[in-house]
């Protein structure tokens, strides 16, 4: 069993020990054979969820992680495009699916394989930097950097060649799903400036609220122009001249472009690793980060806004997406300081020593504890939060957030968490929560220097378990 996981091991240590283990049992639960899915409510292969999944394998099954991540990029386009989702064939219900988006109505779409026609924050040169580096064979880590590292080159050119204006830098989203945060009150105006009429909506069916509680999910309203947007998409054929033409939607999102940020030092870094020239990385990384320093910082909420371009105005809507800057070393170090200073607003106590942050302020009007974008705590910006604070020379914080993290996820690995009750909603044994645990778990034994006390079910490349201190390196 060369891919397993804990390799036929039921007994797993307690403690940090047990919490690896079960996120291991998720990541399992959830795999399909060439990929992982996020859930039973998700059940293909989606984006920015691969690469935490990745991550989250990097330390304890290097061909696991490897195969997640070269599945994923098998549906990659010819222009580049990493689809947010790689279809699994015949694998559950789910709208919208492969019949829906019709991308072979683009001569770009891989033609074996069925994905949809729009991205997701591009976290896989990260994820694949970070395989390598936690790697038990060094050397096969290296071939497979190799063998990816070409297409990391093509998904960046196309986020730079074809999501840009007059070159300034910034990558530009065309759809709520592209941000990660689907119904985030980011989108609010923008959204609401949409007024499709019955006839441009094309007809559906929503899948979502029948697995999952409504009440958690986005409404019918936001629905409908989500589906609108497809459609809109689909008649274009997906070409990006087009779609940038014609899009009443384009937000330049602060979150997308420092995730952007860090993808390009690590591509950099990756091609020192393999005896590249990384100058072109470490520009398109600078170029952005300049970018969002001159454009999307705002000095009165010393925070960074995402900003509309279809309403030619910054969003008003404030959310912790903002702090992301911090995670790709993006803002001064007097900036960063007020950055961390706004935390209060977006904070919330876990367990005696812990805590996390929303992803929207329990202050704010709009906010609502279980709906989704609109005030749970999600992982995924709890992850690049306590990154931005290591980076910044905060690890007591950022120490205290992995704490927050490790406790909500003892209650189980859930879509996202309630900062009210601490109680999970959305997903459960939700397989990007898990991935981003595992990744969690390591941070902590890398920054302890401690030993993790179940190594000894990691599996190495050829897929034998090995202990802590018989690591190969």
């Amino acid at each position: 069993m060369s891919e397993g996981v804990l390799d036929g091991r039921t007994e797993l240590r307690p403690g940090v020990g047990e919490l690896a283990g079960r996120a291991l049992e998720v990541l399992e639960a959830n795999w399909l054979g060439h990929g992982t899915r996020p859930s039973r409510l998700y059940p293909h292969q989606w984006s920015w969820d691969s690469a935490c999944i990745a991550m989250g394998y990097a330390r304890w099954n290097q061909a696991r992680a490897e195969t997640e991540l070269r599945s994923l990029f098998a549906g990659q386009w010819s222009n580049g495009l990493v689809p947010h989702i790689v279809f699994a064939e015949g694998n559950g219900r789910y709208f919208p699916g492969p019949d829906f988006w019709q991308t072979e109505r683009s001569p770009e779409a891989p033609a074996n394989v069925k994905t949809s026609g729009i991205a997701q924050p591009p976290l896989h040169a990260t994820a694949a930097l970070r395989l390598y580096r936690l790697s038990a064979d060094r050397k096969r880590a290296t071939a497979f950097l190799a063998e990816l590292a070409p297409k990391l080159h093509a998904w960046h050119s196309y986020l730079y060649r074809e999501r840009t204006r007059s070159g300034e830098g910034l990558v530009e989203i065309w759809h709520p799903w592209e941000s990660g945060m689907d119904n985030s009150p980011l989108w609010d105006e923008a959204l609401a400036r949409l007024a499709p009429t019955e006839a441009q909506i094309p007809p559906y069916q929503r899948v979502d609220i029948e697995l999952a509680d409504p009440t958690e999910r986005p409404t019918d309203a936001e629905y409908d122009r989500y589906v609108y947007l497809v459609g809109l998409f689909r008649e274009l054929d997906y070409r990006a001249d087009r779609i940038q033409d014609e899009t009443p939607f384009a937000v330049q999102s602060v979150l997308f472009n420092s995730l952007l940020v860090q993808a390009n030092l690590d591509l950099a870094e990756i091609a020192r690793v393999l005896g590249d020239d990384p100058e072109p990385f470490e520009a398109w990384a600078e170029q952005t980060a300049a970018a969002l320093d001159a454009r999307l910082w705002s000095e009165v909420d010393a925070l960074y806004v995402d900003y509309d371009l279809e309403g030619e105005a910054h969003v008003e809507a404030r959310s912790a997406a903002g702090l992301a800057p911090l995670y790709a070393g993006v803002p001064t170090p007097e900036r960063a300081g007020q950055m961390i200073e706004r935390l209060a607003g977006s904070r919330v106590e876990v367990g005696a020593a812990g805590w996390a942050v929303t992803s929207l302020p329990p202050d704010d009007p709009g906010f609502q504890p279980t709906r989704y974008w609109r005030g749970p705590v999600w992982p995924i910006l709890n992850w690049v939060l306590q990154r931005g604070l290591d980076r910044y020379g905060y690890p007591l914080l950022a120490a205290e957030l992995r704490q927050g993290l490790i406790e909500l996820s003892r209650g189980g690995f859930w879509e996202h968490y309630s900062p009210v009750t601490g109680a999970g909603h959305g997903g459960e044994s939700f397989a990007w929560t898990a991935g981003l645990m595992l990744d969690i778990l390591s941070i902590e034994h890398e920054t302890k220097g401690a030993r993790m006390e179940d190594a000894e079910i990691a599996l190495g490349a050829d897929g034998t378990s090995m202990s802590s201190h018989g690591r190969r390196e």
